[in-house]
């Protein structure tokens, strides 16, 4: 994947990727939940959407992946507000890799 324009990609561990300027998306399936993160590579700062696999419950926002949950969503939308937020973008700057467009209730 290149870090200087947009492109979408798959790692050889699953780990689907997308990014849109400064912006980097990842998402992966665990044993236990589908994460969706995001870096902002002008600043640091990151964030995460998780959901449990079965993908029919609540989105948590997380500063990270690995992070404290900081909030619960029903929808997509709201959530991707909020982790446009901490990493302090728009929304509509956010890349969302085609497997992860179905998230949320």
């Amino acid at each position: 994947m290149s870090d200087d324009g947009d492109s979408l990609g798959e790692d050889g561990e699953g780990v689907v990727t997308a990014a849109e300027g400064p912006i980097r998306a990842e998402y992966e399936e665990t044993e236990s939940e589908r994460i969706l993160s995001f870096l902002n590579r002008d600043n640091g700062h990151t964030a995460a959407i998780a959901q449990n696999r079965e993908g029919y419950a609540m989105l948590k926002v997380r500063p990270r992946p690995d992070g404290d949950e900081l909030e619960r969503y029903y929808g997509f939308e709201m959530a991707l507000d909020h982790a446009a937020e901490l990493i302090g973008v728009q929304t509509g700057d956010l890349p969302v890799p085609e497997a992860a467009a179905d998230m949320g209730m």
